[in-house]
């Protein structure tokens, strides 16, 4: 069948080039794509948003699914527009979207369905969220600051102090985020290790895809800024069996109720943002679509056929998918722009090395690159590639990766040096 994606990150990349491996496959489309993506499939021009000339381009070229990849085309809609025109989408409805277009709907939605989560307070004016912090802080409660809309990953704050909490109220309402942060979501920081679960789920059953963690710290050790995500691996061993039957049942068993009772339309993935405590699994957040960079180092994993689980997710027929898993480890590590996450990016740096690091058995994923009038990659964003690869073990593994990646190379480049390092302890 043809398929088409929506999207141009290393996210979208990862999910072409599974998509690309599956028998089911005949010809593959994205939109808008990127220069890595180009390599394996058709990126026609389209209308930037334009969701009706999606539909159209669809409905001609006899495309049979539709992929939505990021958040932001999900709250517009996209998903639903498209599948209206009588084409399968893998993607949530615009109602549903809001488990993550909005913090304070998510968290809503967890207190109303039992689903264990932080507490937390949602305010629309500078003076009561800061009146809050200073209660909290009063008790002894650390506290983390999220912009209630979409941010790019980057509308989350975790305060080391009472300062640093209001300074983060200040910096929502002064408008850091934009619209995104005209509301903001003050909660209760965990303490734990986190792990990312990411499901399929038709509306009427729900099937978990292999664990992972994400390294949301720009620097190693989990330091500086939150980002959109550093590198990732799976399986992740916090994620034991007992704990992923917690997951199961207080997170994905509850999800799955409370999107059945509010009628809400969700054929695609849901992502949780898991915080492992002492009192069991919590969840930081939900995200709508497959996680950037998780999505990278799980589906170089995946045996199975991508292509027919997502397409019988839009039909509704998930029941009938069943995932393989390679027992090889995955990691990947995301190769930034200097400047990433908090500066203006300097865009046009010429790359080199992608091939050698292919040969050493890398998959690069392209996240945020562009090509120069000769034809050569350049940066072009914050997070630029995405180096992936699997070994017999997890140690293996990021030797491998890093080895391969070693021969990338852009003025100003910056990676994390120690993902998948919290998996070697669990060995210890």
């Amino acid at each position: 069948m043809n398929i088409l994606v929506i999207g141009s990150g290393g996210r979208e990349h990862a999910i072409c080039h599974t998509l690309k491996r599956s028998p089911e496959t005949e010809r593959l489309f994205c939109v808008p794509g990127n220069p890595g993506i180009a390599k394996i499939a058709e990126c026609p021009a389209l209308p930037k948003n334009d969701w009706n000339a999606v539909a159209e381009f669809a409905a001609a070229n006899d495309v049979k699914l539709v992929v939505v990849g990021p958040e932001a085309p999900l709250c517009d809609g996209a998903a639903d527009l498209i599948r209206a025109k009588g084409i399968a989408v893998f993607g949530p409805s615009k109602d549903a979207a809001q488990l993550e277009g909005s913090k304070d709907f998510s968290k809503k939605f967890m207190t109303k369905y039992g689903i264990p989560t932080a507490a937390f307070g949602t305010f629309d004016n500078r003076e009561d969220a800061r009146a809050y912090v200073n209660a909290q802080y009063d008790r002894g409660i650390d506290l983390v600051v999220k912009a209630d809309g979409l941010a790019a990953g980057k509308g989350v704050i975790v305060a080391a102090d009472r300062a640093e909490a209001l300074a983060a109220v200040d910096f929502c309402f002064d408008g850091a985020f934009g619209s995104a942060g005209a509301r903001v979501v003050l909660e209760e920081c965990l303490i734990g290790e986190e792990a990312s679960i990411l499901a399929l789920t038709d509306g009427k059953s729900i099937q978990a895809l292999a664990s992972s963690q994400d390294h949301k710290r720009q620097l190693d050790n989990d330091m500086g800024p939150n980002t959109g995500g550093m590198g990732a691996y799976s399986p992740a061993p916090v994620v034991t069996d007992e704990l992923m039957a917690a997951v199961q049942e207080q997170v994905l068993n509850r999800f799955l109720a409370g999107i059945q009772t509010e009628k809400l339309d969700y054929r695609g993935l849901i992502y949780a943002g898991i915080m492992v405590t002492k009192d069991g699994p919590k969840v930081l957040e939900f995200n709508v679509r497959f996680g950037d960079p998780e999505t990278e180092a799980v589906l170089i994993r995946l045996k199975s056929s991508l292509a027919d689980a997502l397409y019988k997710t839009a039909l509704g027929k998930l029941d009938e998918v069943n995932l393989m898993w390679a027992d090889a480890p995955g990691i990947c590590v995301v190769l930034a722009s200097g400047e990433y996450p908090v500066g203006s990016i300097v865009k046009g740096h010429p790359i080199s090395g992608i091939e050698e690091a292919e040969k050493c058995g890398a998959v690069v994923f392209h996240a945020g690159t562009s090509t120069d009038e000769q034809g050569r990659f350049v940066n072009a964003g914050g997070r630029v590639l995405v180096v992936a690869q699997s070994a017999p073990t997890i140690s293996k593994a990021i030797d491998a990766v890093y080895k391969s990646l070693a021969h990338i190379s852009w003025k100003d480049m910056q990676y994390r040096h120690d993902i998948a390092q919290k998996a070697l302890k669990h060995q210890i």
